[in-house]
């Protein structure tokens, strides 16, 4: 009988990556730290584009703030398909290059919004 720890599956090594579904609990760690600081990096954003410089805002702040909420939205469908198990497990990493584009836009937006020259 074969030793099933030692099948690699036609790949370079051996291979224990998780199937669709299943996630470690380093994976599950990860994907909570980088959702919840890109989520408390775009209410920050959010927040700052109605209340700086002064109120009421300025219409331009608001609508920056609309284009970062509208990039969080395909981020989100993303992430919703991917927790379906409906995407494959490569699409873990374009979903991080989305989040941390995200958080690049949120702190242009505040640089911006606060006049840092």
């Amino acid at each position: 009988m074969d030793d099933f720890t030692t099948r690699t599956y036609g790949t370079s090594g051996l291979d224990n990556r998780p199937l669709f579904g299943e996630t470690s609990a380093r994976d599950r760690i990860i994907n909570l730290a980088v959702g919840g600081f890109t989520s408390l990096v775009v209410l920050l954003t959010v927040i700052s584009s109605f209340v700086f410089p002064s109120l009421p805002p300025r219409p331009l702040n608001v609508f920056f703030a609309v284009c970062i909420l509208l990039a969080c939205g395909s981020t989100i469908v993303l992430i919703f398909w991917y927790r379906q198990g409906d995407l494959e497990p490569k699409f873990r990493n374009l979903i991080y290059y989305m989040l941390v584009s995200i958080v690049l836009l949120c702190l242009c937006a505040n640089l911006y919004f606060h006049d840092v020259k």
